[in-house]
C-alpha cells in the first residue's frame, strides 16, 4: 500500500507541475514578453521532441544502431515519412506504417 501511495504522490506531483509550466506562459503579463528569439526557437520544440521518440525506436534494435535492410521499423518508417509527406494525413501515416511494419516484420 505505501507504494501505490508514494506512486500516486509522484504522479499527481507530476501532472502539478507539468500544468503549472504550461500554465505560467499563458499566465504571463503582458508587459512581461518572451525576446523574439525564444520565440522562435520555441517553433521547433514539437518537431525536436518528435523526433528524439521515433528516431531511437527506429535506428535501435536491442541498444545497437542498425541502419540495415532487415531492420522493419527503419523501412517501415521510411515508408511512414514517405505517406506523410505526401498526402499530410496522420492517420493515412499510422495506419500505412503500422500495416508495413507488420509487412516487413512477417518478411524478415
Amino acid at each position: 500500500m505505501k507504494v501505490a501511495l508514494q506512486l500516486a504522490f509522484c504522479i499527481l506531483g507530476m501532472g502539478a507541475v507539468t500544468y503549472l509550466l504550461r500554465l505560467s506562459f499563458l499566465m504571463l503579463p503582458e508587459r512581461l514578453q518572451l525576446p523574439a528569439a525564444v520565440q522562435g526557437a520555441l517553433r521547433y520544440v514539437p518537431v525536436a521532441l518528435l523526433t528524439a521518440l521515433w528516431a531511437p525506436e527506429l535506428l535501435l534494435q536491442k541498444g545497437v544502431l542498425a541502419l540495415t535492410l532487415d531492420n522493419a521499423r527503419l523501412l517501415a518508417g521510411f515508408v511512414a515519412i514517405g505517406v506523410a509527406w505526401r498526402t499530410r494525413m496522420t492517420l493515412a501515416t499510422i495506419v500505412v506504417g503500422l500495416v508495413f511494419l507488420h509487412f516487413f516484420d512477417w518478411v524478415f
